[in-house]
């Protein structure tokens, strides 16, 4: 048995927006410590968004989280020798966490230029309700579906 839960680390809103969630993306987005590179690719990506959407960024951003974030994932449970995807509902922290790292993730693979033009489309693309980001959550919800039935090995 372990010891004791860790406690959770405090982390600073983001001095543009006094929002912790932006703070939180600028550290996935973080490259070798490279916090302020970083916070100016995100910014970049904002008024990039603005400037195509005329909304404001920060709206933007917050529409795509939660269209990226997903409901139920699957957890592998191993019962008596067999290995099952057992569908599982997603904690908040855990919801967030997933949807900004498939937003840094599938933004880096896009064909563009510079990061912030990136992220700027996949933000968008991920607010309009399409993309892979999304796409990635979709699938995670087809999973959790169609495992269904072995939901009453839930722990």
């Amino acid at each position: 048995m372990r010891k004791r839960r860790a406690e959770k680390k405090f982390i600073s809103p983001d001095p543009k927006f006094g929002d912790v969630l932006v703070s939180k993306f600028v550290n996935y987005i973080m490259l070798d410590g490279k916090k302020n590179a970083a916070s100016k690719v995100l910014y970049e990506s904002f008024d990039v968004i603005e400037k195509k959407t005329k909304k404001p960024g920060l709206e933007i951003f917050k529409k795509a989280v939660s269209n990226v974030s997903p409901v139920v994932e699957v957890r592998s449970r191993r019962v008596g020798g067999a290995t099952y995807q057992v569908p599982m509902e997603v904690r908040p922290e855990r919801r967030t966490a997933l949807a900004l790292r498939w937003l840094k993730l599938f933004a880096s693979r896009r064909g563009d230029k510079s990061m912030s033009g990136k992220l700027a489309a996949e933000l968008m693309a991920a607010a309009n309700g399409e993309g892979p980001a999304v796409k990635k959550k979709d699938d995670t919800h087809k999973m959790a579906e169609a495992n269904k039935a072995f939901a009453h090995f839930r722990w």
